[in-house]
């Protein structure tokens, strides 16, 4: 009996342990085929494109928003089968072109294509925002300027209850509440409008 207990019991850690390692998930694109979606990702808005970049962190491959659409249009893409309430996401952005607008970033507990919490970086305007976009309106919660450099650089959110806090290159400049959008939700990318940016790494430590 004794026995037992303890098989059962070394059962139930090894379980959690199990469970704990699998909390993070990250999506560098390098198996993915060039030219397509990436695999359990869908093409909401605008043109996304798994495409080569000898200049991403981990090389061949990048994921990449390709349209150049109107003013108006936020171009996004979501994976499928996530659902995460509590959340650290972060990504390796470049941000490639842009006459309207450049840069992009992440997105959380998002409900659908029109409800969602988007952390983005805009070079263009050398800002950091962190917006809700409630039934397709976007509503500005916090904004953070500095002056930004070329080349790829890391965004990372965490999202805790009500808390949301964002980092730039390891540095945070958002922290700011909000209870919109209080359940779980898929994750994803976003860039508005003519925004060519590619992206890379994308990481997702969560429940």
């Amino acid at each position: 009996m004794q026995r037992r207990v303890i098989i059962v019991t070394c059962i139930i850690l090894l379980a959690a342990s199990l469970t704990a390692q699998n909390l993070e998930k990250i999506w560098d694109f390098d198996s993915d085929k060039t030219g397509e979606i990436p695999e359990g990702f869908t093409n909401e808005v605008g043109d996304w494109k798994v495409i080569s970049d000898s200049t991403a962190p981990s090389k061949p491959n990048v994921l990449a928003q390709l349209a150049k659409n109107s003013v108006s249009t936020f171009n996004i893409i979501l994976i499928t089968n996530t659902s995460y309430k509590n959340v650290e996401l972060s990504v390796k952005i470049k941000a490639i072109t842009g006459k309207e607008d450049q840069g992009g970033g992440v997105v959380w507990r998002a409900k659908d294509t029109k409800n969602y919490y988007v952390a983005r970086y805009n070079p263009h305007e050398d800002n950091y925002r962190v917006y809700k976009v409630e039934k397709g309106r976007r509503s500005q919660l916090q904004s953070a300027d500095f002056k930004h450099s070329e080349g790829w650089h890391t965004l990372r959110v965490t999202m805790h209850g009500d808390r949301i806090e964002g980092y730039y290159d390891g540095k945070k400049y958002l922290d700011v509440k909000d209870s919109t959008f209080g359940e779980w939700g898929q994750i994803g990318l976003w860039t508005k409008a003519d925004a060519q940016s590619h992206f890379d790494d994308l990481t997702v430590i969560g429940k």
